[in-house]
């Protein structure tokens, strides 16, 4: 087993519950890390036997272009759609950032985690 992790993916979009959020947009960051076994891929060296980065870059920019209310719901979409796309992976952890959130005061983030 080992993990594969895309860190500080960047994106400007229009999540948020409160809908001047979704009006004005915001940056959001996501950490994507992925346990996977690819003692096949790094043997044969084939990408076709372990998870593409690209493919997770390519999933993420999609869900972030969804407007959603919580960041929760964000991470979900992410770790469904990588598992639809590989089944077999072990375990995936997603990590949301919203910058600045509106918490009524100086806040440089608001962070979830979700695993599954």
């Amino acid at each position: 087993m080992g993990t594969i992790a895309l860190e500080g993916l960047e994106f400007f979009a229009y999540h948020g519950y409160y809908p001047e959020e979704q009006l004005i947009g915001n940056k959001y960051a996501l950490d994507i890390t992925v346990e996977t076994d690819f003692h096949e891929a790094a043997r044969h060296d084939k990408l076709s036997e372990t998870v593409n980065y690209a493919t997770l870059y390519q999933i993420a920019t999609k869900v972030m272009k969804e407007p959603a209310k919580l960041l929760e719901h964000i991470a979900f979409k992410v770790i469904a759609n990588i598992r639809e796309h590989y089944p077999n992976v072990a375990n995936i952890t997603v990590r949301v950032s919203k910058f600045n959130p509106p918490v009524g005061g100086v806040c440089a983030r608001s962070v979830i985690t979700m695993q599954g």
